[in-house]
């Protein structure tokens, strides 16, 4: 790359010296000089040549002098500029002037043009860091601009400055895996014009992301009304199944208020599904070549899937595994039963997490009654879901379990379609 020196001083003889001392460097294209008389050639000469590098400045001149040029340099606030002064030997009150305005470095009269050699080399070398340095802070800017579309801001600008450090290619993680859909989205669509589809939309999917990235969350997938979220990926996250629980109790809250706000509209929306589980996961940048596609794979995303659809049968809006109750620290829920997924043969424990406050009501004390007395064997158990409901009759997981007492079934163990 040929850097080009704007030499600026009012004595004719330099500009032979310069081209002479430089000839080898020149003739190699390894720079190129340019010259003014003064402060205000410099100044035009700068207005029309915009990839100057370096500007070597007299400080006595005519009309404008080498303090004066600094002064206007620094007022234009030019970032590729650098400036080195040329002033007598010992004027150091012009010299700490001259630094005080922007001065890069200094040499002095009579020039000692290996001494100059050296000084242009140094001053290059730090314009050359600058421009590295600012095109390092172009590229994470755009970086965050983007990351911040799928990641909390937080984790987007530890990202976008330190890509390296956080592993972006395909990776095993311990995760927690959240997943959301509205119920009967579709048939909404269908029924509603587009231009007010557009502000539900919207205006639903900044909320739940807001609350995604509050917990420092990740959204992996938004299609159409639905989100798929990770914890512990990319940035590690201990807690991760801590903060999917909190998430998800989160945006339960949200999505409630969010659907009052929107019937009084006269707009009937579903409910909000949240289903989470925590595991290993295949977790990394899938999108090929051409796209940005952070995603997962494995058992763990797919269980918290179906665990979202779970909730549909189920009558409850949040359904979390066992897992990742087990590594929630003080996680407060109610047991839903041992729960036979679709398209798998284990069981897995379910639970419906509960705020602190619904968790202390006396109705979920009653509801673990009657739950201990079905994993038990205890007949009574058929009694104790028919008082819950009783007592609280828009209870769905109570009346899910007393239906299938009364149709016969025994035990917490529970087939889904």
């Amino acid at each position: 790359m040929t850097a080009r020196i704007l030499v600026v001083d009012d004595e004719p003889d330099l500009e032979v010296l310069i081209v002479q001392k430089f000839r080898r460097q020149i003739r190699d294209g390894a720079v190129i000089f340019l010259f003014a008389r003064d402060g205000v050639d410099a100044l035009s000469v700068i207005d029309g040549n915009s990839d100057i590098d370096m500007v070597l400045c007299d400080i006595n001149m005519p009309r404008m002098d080498g303090l004066s040029l600094l002064e206007k340099l620094q007022q234009a606030d030019d970032p590729q500029l650098s400036t080195v002064i040329v002033s007598a030997y010992g004027d150091m009150a012009n010299i700490r002037t001259a630094m005080n305005r922007g001065a890069f470095d200094f040499v002095t009269k009579p020039i000692d043009f290996a001494d100059l050699e050296m000084t242009i080399a140094k001053t290059l070398k730090h314009r050359d860091v600058l421009h590295e340095a600012r095109r390092r802070q172009a590229e994470a800017e755009r970086a965050h601009a983007s990351l911040s579309r799928y990641f909390s801001p937080n984790l987007a600008e530890r990202m976008a400055g330190d890509v390296d450090g956080l592993a972006l290619a395909g990776q095993w993680r311990e995760v927690g895996a959240l997943f959301t859909d509205i119920t009967d989205f579709t048939a909404l669509v269908e029924t509603i014009d587009p231009a007010t589809l557009g502000v539900l939309l919207n205006d639903y999917l900044t909320g739940m992301t807001d609350v995604v990235f509050a917990h420092e969350g990740t959204v992996a997938k938004i299609v159409g009304d639905a989100l798929q979220v990770l914890f512990g990926a990319p940035g590690e996250q201990q807690d991760h199944a801590a903060r999917a629980v909190a998430c998800a109790l989160q945006l339960d809250a949200l999505s409630q208020s969010f659907r009052d706000t929107w019937l009084a509209k006269g707009i009937m929306l579903g409910a909000t599904r949240i289903g989470v589980h925590a595991g290993p996961a295949l977790v990394g940048n899938f999108g090929g070549g051409r796209f940005f596609d952070y995603t997962a794979y494995g058992d763990t995303i797919n269980i918290a899937a179906r665990l979202e659809t779970a909730n549909k049968q189920l009558g409850t809006r949040i359904c979390v595994s066992a897992n990742a109750a087990a590594r929630s620290a003080d996680f407060r829920g109610r047991p839903v039963g041992d729960l036979v997924l679709r398209g798998r043969r284990e069981r897995l424990r379910a639970f419906e997490p509960l705020l602190p406050e619904q968790y202390d009501n006396p109705s979920t004390a009653s509801y673990l009654e009657a739950f201990a007395k079905l994993e038990a064997g205890d007949p009574d158990a058929l009694g104790a879901f028919a008082a819950q409901v009783g007592k609280r009759s828009d209870d769905q997981l109570a009346s899910f379990h007393l239906k299938r007492l009364l149709n016969g079934a025994r035990g917490t163990e529970i087939s889904l379609d």
